[in-house]
Formats: C-alpha cells, structure tokens, sequence
C-alpha cells in the first residue's frame, strides 16, 4: 500500500466515523427530543408541585401551632385538676375532722 492510498483509506475511514457519530448525534436528539407542549406541561407541573408544597408548609406550621396550643392547654387543666384533687382532699379532711369534733361533743 503506498502512501497515497494509506491516506485515502485514513480518509475514508475517518469520513465514515464522523457520519456514524454524526447519525448518532441525531438520532440521540431525535428520541430525546421534548415537544413543546410537554415543555409546557412540565412547567404547569412544576408550578403546581411548588403550590402543593407551599400548602404543605402552611398545614405543617398551622398543626404545629395547633400542637402548642392544645398541649399548652392540657397543661393548664392538669394544673387545674391537681388543684381541684387538693382542693377536695383538703375539704374531704376538714369533713372527718368535723365529724369527729361532732362526735366527741355528743359523746360528753
């Protein structure tokens, strides 16, 4: 083979390689190619995601609020019942006492 023909077969070769790549380069793009109504789509789809989620942080800070308030106001009638209990317990005591001093003047 003389040099000539090394470079025309070089050359033919490398002609070859750059039509396949360049047919698949095309028909990548083809496939993968996104029309323009799915680009519109997509977007609608996005920007109804960020809405949901935007609802989703509102709900989660409003049951976060709710919590502290409902957890607050258990505390505050756990308080109540406890001074309620003491309340009864002292009363319940003075009860007996009161009896008892009633018995003891009717017995003398």
């Amino acid at each position: 083979m003389s040099r000539t023909e090394f470079v025309i077969a070089t050359a033919i070769i490398l002609f070859i390689a750059f039509c396949l790549g360049w047919f698949a380069n095309w028909l990548i793009h083809r496939f993968t190619r996104v029309a323009a109504g799915d680009v519109a789509e997509l977007d609608r789809m996005s920007q109804e995601l960020h809405e949901a989620e935007e609802t989703r942080d509102q709900a989660i800070t409003y049951l976060q609020q709710r919590e502290a308030e409902l957890t607050n106001q258990l505390s505050q009638t756990e308080a109540e019942l406890r001074a309620a209990m003491d309340g009864l317990r002292d009363a319940r005591q003075e009860t007996e006492e009161l009896r008892a001093w009633i018995d003891r003047q009717q017995a003398s």
